[in-house]
């Protein structure tokens, strides 16, 4: 008896039907399974460019709010920035005063002293980013405080200072002999407060993008420019509430020729 025209309860599917029904759903979960694994694959692979890019973002984010809100030192220079290697990496430090600071102790204000600088880690030989905030009027601006990691691995920490006129690479005299000078006309860059610091931050290129021949991959760079607010004097500009010298003259502008704005 042929099963589709007999009785219908002995109805079924012919072989064909059933070898054609299984190839079917093999190639749909075979076809889904593959976009599951590009999936993860890619997940796998933008997951760390997007990690690294917004730790950048966040850590020129805060020292940027650092820079913004910058003031003299009350001791010593006013402020310090210089060049330096942790290890083999370029690095740059920086020593200077913010008002970017919300007190959590009695008698602390808004005002403290601020370092970033690299240092490798011996337990695990990464470069890390560290901040050291020190708030109030100590006898050493440079000292004391308490440190804090912001980020690792680091893979370049390079500073430039503007004067409005030129960059330069170091910034102030941490020994105080500029004082000793009788002019720093030919010396601008030994006193007072910059213009405007230019941040590059270099990163760890992606991992898995390493060449053939092993060549690491290179490195993700970020770069900002914070226009520091400063009156004539060299001071702290107020309407920057960087609590300066108290002048309503407005913030020195760069003159012609100078770079892109901030």
């Amino acid at each position: 008896m042929n099963p589709r025209t007999g009785n219908p309860a002995h109805r079924a599917f012919t072989l064909v039907e059933l070898v054609v029904a299984t190839a079917l759903t093999a190639f749909v979960l075979g076809a889904a399974y593959a976009c599951m694994l590009a999936g993860f694959s890619t997940r796998k692979t933008i997951e760390p460019r997007s990690d690294r890019f917004q730790a950048a973002r966040v850590t020129l984010g805060l020292l940027t709010a650092d820079l913004r809100s910058a003031c003299p030192m009350h001791k010593g220079p006013e402020f310090l920035g210089s060049p330096g290697t942790e290890g083999t990496v370029p690095t740059g430090k920086l020593d200077f005063a913010t008002h970017h600071f919300t007190p959590r102790r009695e008698g602390e204000g808004d005002y403290a002293c601020v370092s970033w600088f690299v240092e490798d880690d011996p337990a695990t030989g990464q470069s890390v980013l560290w901040r050291r905030r020190s708030p109030g009027i100590g006898p050493d601006p440079l000292t004391g405080g308490q440190r804090e990691e912001i980020l690792r691995p680091v893979e370049g920490f390079d500073l430039e200072f503007y004067d409005g006129l030129d960059w330069y690479q170091t910034w102030g005299d941490p020994n105080g002999r500029a004082k000793q000078e009788s002019s720093f006309r030919d010396r601008p860059n030994l006193v007072g407060m910059p213009t405007a610091v230019r941040i590059t931050l270099s990163l760890p290129g992606e991992p898995g993008s390493e060449s053939a021949d092993g060549t690491p991959p290179p490195p993700l760079v970020f770069e900002a420019v914070v226009k520091i607010a400063v009156d004539s004097t060299g001071g702290s500009s107020p309407g920057a509430n960087s609590g300066g010298s108290g002048s309503n003259q407005n913030p020195a502008a760069a003159p012609e020729g100078a770079p892109p704005q901030f």
